[in-house]
């Protein structure tokens, strides 16, 4: 099957894409396209994967670079191929050549372009990644590499939708105690449950730290299985494991 990518006007000319599931060479819960070296899938069908992702993006499979994700506000800045990837949730290059690339099952995984500059960066942000601020950290980490805010785009790729992504008040009061007004992103459900808009919080969090045009391609991943890996999905229907969608830019 044909690799499904994903893309915005925003981001061209630059190459990028979020890719959905489709296309890959993994099965069982994995079936598809799962780009993730941390899951249980096996280890030569994830290789495969990310070798069809590079072939996709026409780069040697080596300029395909991650991070080790673990939820921070950590940034790092590259210029070269990576053997060991660091622990951190956004890269950032300036480098011709170079694709940088974020996995996400429900996460916003968000691709950043000054194209006037040569400037990209890719962030994971799930909900602790963007409270803490990795958003305006890659902003920032774009900055020191010569990108100016006001021509950045950035776009946030399929993540969960409202509608499902049910929370606790434990939540909902951290949020709050971080600013009163992300109260906003929070509608109510049955009884003290709620739920969170992650993908409005990240476009607020962008467009507050001043960039130049944000959007949300407004796919949930939740919702739609033949397209998406899901976290929250795959606890709900009590799966041993889940995929974990890939997305790229490059310069």
């Amino acid at each position: 099957m044909t690799l499904e990518i994903l893309t915005a006007d925003a981001l061209s000319p630059l190459r990028h894409g979020f890719f959905t599931r489709r296309g890959g060479a993994s099965s069982g819960v994995f079936s598809g396209l799962n780009c993730g070296n941390g899951s249980s899938d096996q280890k030569d069908m994830v290789a495969i994967n990310r070798a069809r992702v590079a072939e996709a993006m026409q780069i040697a499979p080596d300029a395909l670079i991650a991070v080790h994700q673990v939820h921070s506000s950590d940034v790092i800045s590259v210029t070269a191929p990576i053997q060991q990837p660091p622990r951190a949730d956004a890269l950032v290059t300036g480098t011709p050549g170079l694709a940088l690339s974020v996995l996400t099952a429900d996460c916003q995984p968000v691709l950043f372009a000054d194209s006037r500059a040569g400037v990209i960066g890719a962030a994971h942000a799930g909900w602790r990644g963007a409270l803490d601020g990795v958003l305006e950290a890659t902003l920032d980490a774009m900055e020191e590499l010569g990108a100016s805010r006001q021509d950045i785009a950035a776009v946030i790729g399929p993540s969960i939708s409202q509608r499902a992504y049910e929370v606790g008040p434990e939540f909902m009061e951290e949020f709050m105690d971080d600013d009163p007004a992300n109260a906003r992103f929070f509608a109510n459900g049955t009884g003290d449950r709620l739920h969170f808009d992650l993908p409005g919080f990240g476009l607020y969090r962008l467009r507050q730290a001043g960039v130049g045009q944000a959007e949300w391609t407004r796919h949930c991943t939740y919702s739609d299985r033949d397209r998406f890996f899901s976290y929250r999905r795959s606890v709900h229907e009590k799966e041993a494991d889940y995929g974990r969608l890939i997305s790229v830019i490059c310069l």
